[in-house]
């Protein structure tokens, strides 16, 4: 199992990016995909997730309205799709996934997922 994100960057406050999430050695028909980020001395914390039905959660009410995630299952890559950035959406950004559907929010949320990407940088300057 291989996930691999890319499309992060620095970009200005207001701006978009779309973050990808590659996936080999499993198939989305059978996972769900979680967004999750890491901002410098703050633990890591679930944002977005897919299941295999493609039922979306979103686990954090500040990218609501901002952000959406889709998912290609022929192409087995999840994406990210974050609008109107503002600097606090700092972070690594990791994909994550595990079997079919995704967990409630939780304290223990990250540890629900069993495989993980090496994360992506984004930047959001003011």
């Amino acid at each position: 199992v291989q996930l691999v994100e890319s499309g992060g960057g620095l970009v200005q406050a207001g701006g978009s990016l779309r973050l990808s999430c590659a996936a080999s050695g499993f198939s989305f028909d059978e996972s769900a995909v979680g967004w999750f980020r890491q901002a410098p001395g703050k633990e890591r914390e679930g944002i977005l997730c897919i299941s295999s039905r493609a039922r979306i959660t979103y686990y954090v009410d500040s990218v609501k309205g901002r952000f959406t995630m889709s998912s290609d299952n022929d192409k087995n890559t999840a994406y990210l799709q974050m609008n109107s950035l503002k600097p606090e959406d700092t972070a690594v950004y990791y994909c994550a996934s595990r079997p079919y559907f995704c967990p409630g929010l939780g304290p223990s949320l990250p540890s629900r997922f069993g495989s993980w990407g090496q994360g992506t940088q984004v930047t959001v300057s003011s």
